[in-house]
């Protein structure tokens, strides 16, 4: 998923409606975010959009929100130090 579909995601759907659209798509095969997909792709950027958006809502721009979303999925696969934060006030950079 490009990120100009992840950003209309994001924009259009609640955090709430991303995971409804996730319980969908595992339990029944199909969403109504209409994201189609090979299964796991449909929940993997759901999933995304849930948390970008639940950044957004806390007052991140979408930008700075993908970027902490890269930093948490480098940080799953052990590619970051857990202790490098990311400061969204100063577009980015680390602290």
């Amino acid at each position: 998923m490009d990120t100009k579909e992840l950003k209309k995601l994001a924009e259009k759907y609640t955090p709430d409606q991303l995971e409804f659209c996730i319980r969908q798509q595992l339990e029944k095969g199909e969403n109504q975010c209409e994201i189609v997909d090979q299964g796991d792709e449909v929940i993997t950027a759901l999933s995304k959009a849930e948390v970008v958006r639940e950044l957004m809502d806390k007052g991140m721009k979408f930008s700075d929100a993908l970027r902490e979303l890269g930093r948490r999925v480098r940080a799953v696969y052990g590619n970051e130090e857990e202790d490098v934060k990311i400061d969204p006030s100063t577009d980015g950079h680390r602290l």
